[in-house]
C-alpha cells in the first residue's frame, strides 16, 4: 500500500505542476484579445481610479514613462481570489454555495504547505519542532485541514444540489460537471474517514510528509487512509486537465483582457503582433463574417459584408 500511495502522490504532484504550467504557457501564447477598454483599471494611479479615468487623460501621455500601481491591483485581486468578491456582488445565491467550496480548497492547500513545512523542520531542525513552534504548527494545520475539508465537502454538496435542482442552471449542467463534484465529495470523504479511523499505530499527516520526503517505504499506511490519499492525489492531477483549471485562466482574463491597456506604439511589440494576425485566414460559420479560410483577417476587417466592397 505504501509504495502505491507514494507513487501516486509523486506522479500526481508532477502532473499537477506540469499541466498547470502548460496551461499558463498556452494562455500566454494566445493572440492578443480584443480590449474591453473599461475604466478604471486597478493598476492606474489611485486618483484616476476614483473617477474612472486613465493615463490617456494626461497631456502628451505617450511621451511619459508608464506607471504601474501594484498595490491597486492587489487590493482588487486578493478579495476576488480569496472571497469571490464579484460573485458575491452579482450572484449572491451562487456565492453562498461556491465560496465555502473554494475557500475550503484554499485552506486545504494551505494545510499541505504547513504540513510540508513542519516535516522539513522536523527533518532538518528537530529541536525547533520539539518546542512551542512544533505545537503551534500542529494545532494550526489540524485546524485548517479540518475546517477546509468540511467547507469543501459542504460547498460541493450545495453546488451539486444547485445544479440538479435549479431549472436555469440545469440547462448548462453536463455529466462532467456532476462527475467533478462527486469526485471531490468521494475523495475528501474517504480521506477524512480514513484519517479518523486510522488508529494510534499509524503515522499522522506530518509523519506521512516526512516519509514522502525521505522516500521511506517502510511507513505503514492503513488501507482506507491510503485510498483517500490516492483519490486526492488523482483529483489534484485531474483538475488542471479540465475546465476546472480556470484558476489559471482567471489571471489572463484580468491581465490580458480586462486590464490590458499598453499603448500600441509604432514599431512596438503590439504593432508587430497585430500585423501578423492580419495575415491569418480565419474560418467562421456565420456567413455575414465572410471568413471562409481563404481570405485574410485584413480582408475580412475592411470589407462590408452587405455590399461586398472595401470601405
Amino acid at each position: 500500500m505504501t509504495t502505491l500511495v507514494f507513487a501516486v502522490l509523486y506522479l500526481s504532484a508532477a502532473v499537477f505542476f506540469i499541466a498547470t504550467a502548460a496551461r499558463a504557457v498556452l494562455y500566454a501564447r494566445q493572440p492578443i484579445h480584443l480590449r474591453w477598454e473599461l475604466y478604471p483599471v486597478p493598476h492606474e494611479h489611485p486618483e484616476r481610479v476614483k473617477h474612472g479615468g486613465s493615463y490617456f487623460e494626461e497631456v502628451d501621455w505617450w511621451k511619459k514613462p508608464p506607471r504601474f500601481n501594484l498595490l491597486g491591483e492587489l487590493s482588487f485581486m486578493v478579495p476576488e481570489m480569496l472571497f469571490l468578491k464579484a460573485l458575491h456582488e452579482f450572484n449572491r445565491k451562487l456565492w453562498y454555495r461556491s465560496f465555502p467550496f473554494h475557500f475550503g480548497l484554499y485552506l486545504m492547500m494551505g494545510t499541505v504547505g504547513l504540513v510540508l513545512l513542519a516535516a522539513l523542520l522536523a527533518l532538518f531542525a528537530p529541536a525547533l519542532m520539539a518546542g512551542p513552534l512544533g505545537t503551534g504548527l500542529h494545532l494550526l494545520y489540524t485546524a485548517t485541514g479540518t475546517v477546509g475539508v468540511l467547507l469543501a465537502m459542504a460547498g460541493a454538496l450545495l453546488l451539486l444540489h444547485r445544479r440538479l435542482t435549479d431549472p436555469v442552471l440545469k440547462i448548462y449542467t453536463t455529466p462532467g460537471d456532476i462527475f467533478n463534484l462527486l469526485f471531490f465529495l468521494v475523495a475528501f470523504g474517504v480521506l477524512a474517514a480514513g484519517y479518523l479511523v486510522k488508529g494510534p499505530g499509524f503515522p499522522g499527516v506530518r509523519g506521512l510528509a516526512e516519509g514522502l520526503l525521505r522516500g521511506d517505504l517502510s511507513l505503514p499506511i492503513p488501507p482506507l487512509f491510503g485510498a483517500g490519499l490516492i483519490l486526492s492525489g488523482l483529483l489534484a492531477a485531474y483538475i488542471p486537465l479540465t475546465h476546472m483549471s480556470h484558476f489559471v485562466g482567471k489571471y489572463f482574463t484580468y491581465h490580458s483582457v480586462r486590464w490590458e491597456d499598453h499603448p500600441n506604439r509604432p514599431g512596438g511589440a503590439i504593432e508587430k503582433k497585430l500585423a501578423e494576425y492580419l495575415t491569418y485566414r480565419p474560418t467562421w460559420a456565420s456567413p455575414h463574417v465572410t471568413a471562409d479560410g481563404k481570405r485574410t483577417w485584413a480582408d475580412v476587417a475592411t470589407t462590408n459584408p452587405w455590399q461586398g466592397e472595401k470601405k
